[in-house]
């Protein structure tokens, strides 16, 4: 197992999460070539975020230079990109340590929309890892492969719309508000000048992300590549907002066909779930949605570490006076929305024994 940009913040998580995995051993780490050569705990001296001290396994392993995909070879099998560069030169080093044989499982925004890429959150779409083998032809790759996650925001409310899809209650139209924690912009991310005291309305291309990514996750495989859904419609605001942890969407829903009831809504949430629980992969939620019945939750402080972090809380369900319906949605936006969600995938792909 390698981390590439393992340095920064997705990075850190990783290894965080990693540093008791039951499948996976961390062999291998890489950031930018001001990292490399370093041992771990030195690139990172003055910069770890992390909560606890850093995995005593990681101290002493010397960083390599991310860019150098031949460095990885015989060192791990599996490469999670976290790196930050340029996007036209995240594409090209993602599918060079794809050809090197890595299964490469990204955080980056790169490959979301390349065709034969699948964009996973794993309870939602896993059937969407049938493209693997249309992947590999395409590229000549034997044991190469290349996935990626979506943006973290729509992690809360993509799973609550798809339970009730998938229970026969076709969404049809959306209006999402999302409120971002600062986390999401990395670190150092926004000032706390700007932060403080204060709502920053505007996330540079979070919005169009919003809209777009979830017609792919809602999407199908047709003729060796993905067919967005274009039959939901999605206006999303996007809102930075000063919390450290967890990304809020308030969401208001429109069916296209047939109504649920309020309490049919709630039994179908608490009831979800799907292959990452039928096959207990490690990282996935025993309830991959947990409802909050309090008038006031969820909240971030509150309930964004909830079953591993992983779960998306939903609340405030009632009637809504322009579509049907509107709820609130959390998620943690550093573990469901990045590392975790991340794991959670190579976890699954190795279940299907697309990962050897």
């Amino acid at each position: 197992m390698g981390v590439i940009g393992a340095t920064g913040m997705v990075g850190q998580n990783y290894l965080r999460l990693l540093s008791n995995h039951p499948w996976y051993e961390v062999t291998y780490l890489a950031a930018s070539p001001r990292s490399a050569g370093k041992k771990f705990s030195e690139a990172v001296a003055g910069r770890w975020l992390m909560p606890t001290p850093v995995p005593e396994q990681y101290k002493d392993l010397v960083v390599g230079d991310a860019g150098n995909v031949k460095e990885a070879a015989g060192k791990c099998s599996i490469i999670f990109s976290a790196v930050s560069m340029e996007k036209e030169k995240i594409k090209e080093l993602e599918l060079a340590y794809a050809e090197e044989g890595f299964a490469v499982i990204s955080n980056n925004s790169a490959h979301r929309h390349t065709q034969d890429v699948p964009m996973l959150i794993p309870e939602v779409n896993y059937d969407h890892t049938n493209i693997i083998p249309i992947q590999r032809k395409h590229y000549g790759w034997s044991t190469g492969l290349l996935a990626v996650k979506p943006n973290c925001s729509v992690q809360s409310y993509v799973t609550p719309v798809h339970a009730l899809r998938e229970a026969g209650y076709f969404v049809d139209k959306m209006i999402v508000t999302t409120l971002q924690a600062v986390s999401g912009a990395g670190y150092p991310g926004s000032s706390s000048y700007d932060m403080l005291d204060n709502i920053i309305p505007y996330i540079g291309g979070e919005e169009e992300k919003s809209e777009i990514e979830p017609r792919k996750i809602f999407g199908k495989i047709e003729d060796g590549r993905f067919v967005y859904d274009d039959s939901i419609k999605i206006s999303a605001h996007c809102n930075r907002v000063p919390v450290i942890d967890g990304h809020t969407a308030c969401v208001s829903i429109h069916f296209k066909d047939k109504k649920p009831e309020m309490n049919e809504i709630i039994q179908i949430w608490k009831e979800f779930k799907s292959l990452p629980q039928r096959l207990e992969l490690p990282s996935a939620p025993e309830h991959p949605i947990i409802v909050r019945h309090e008038v006031d939750r969820p909240q971030p402080r509150r309930d964004r570490d909830m079953d591993k972090a992983m779960a998306v809380s939903v609340g405030r369900l009632r009637e809504c006076n322009v579509f049907d319906y509107r709820f609130v949605g959390l998620s943690h936006n550093t573990v469901r929305g990045a590392a975790g969600g991340a794991i959670l995938m190579a976890e699954l792909l190795t279940a299907e024994e697309y990962i050897k």
